[in-house]
């Protein structure tokens, strides 16, 4: 029987670290789609090809879609891109019901949908996928990468947060 107590715990606990804020998207054969996600890590930068991991929850439509596209592209939100979030995140609808009509996108090697105004892009191969719990994790392999200036969307204690500058 799980121990709801340690679940409501590390839930909390969980909320008061702060992550970047990224959508994951994807075309191909299984449509487009895309979430928000925020647990998102570098795994190598070394061997054959950088790597990095992606978590999202089994019943996402991102989640089937990437299983089945076999590639998807991590995009990197910068300071003033919540409402593109909260829409990947389903929080909000997007006007025409279509999430990709909220900005301009661009496609890079693999054909996954890449914000034109991340922060950053990784434009990854499904590597490897296991589902752990209620998510799966998924490496990437990464095929493109690009990035801009710019300080990163956080979230924290259960809301956007941006970067303050540095002191002095």
């Amino acid at each position: 029987m799980p121990d709801t107590r340690l679940k409501s715990d590390f839930i909390d606990a969980m909320s008061t670290l702060v992550s970047t804020v990224t959508i994951v998207t994807t075309d191909g054969v299984a449509g487009a789609a895309g979430a928000t996600v925020s647990a998102m890590s570098s795994v190598s930068a070394d061997g054959d090809t950088p790597t990095l991991l992606v978590c999202l929850h089994h019943e996402a439509k991102a989640t089937a879609a990437i299983l089945e596209n076999g590639h998807f592209c991590v995009n990197a939100l910068g300071q003033g891109q919540s409402d593109i979030a909260n829409v990947f995140a389903s929080r909000t609808s997007p006007v025409g019901g279509d999430k990709f009509d909220i900005a301009e996108f661009t496609t890079l090697s693999t054909g996954a949908p890449a914000l034109k105004s991340a922060l950053a892009a990784f434009d990854c191969i499904l590597q490897s996928h296991e589902r752990i719990g209620t998510h799966h994790v998924m490496i990437g392999a990464v095929k493109e990468a690009r990035h801009s200036l710019g300080e990163p969307l956080l979230y924290g204690n259960r809301a956007y947060r941006d970067l303050a500058p540095p002191a002095g």
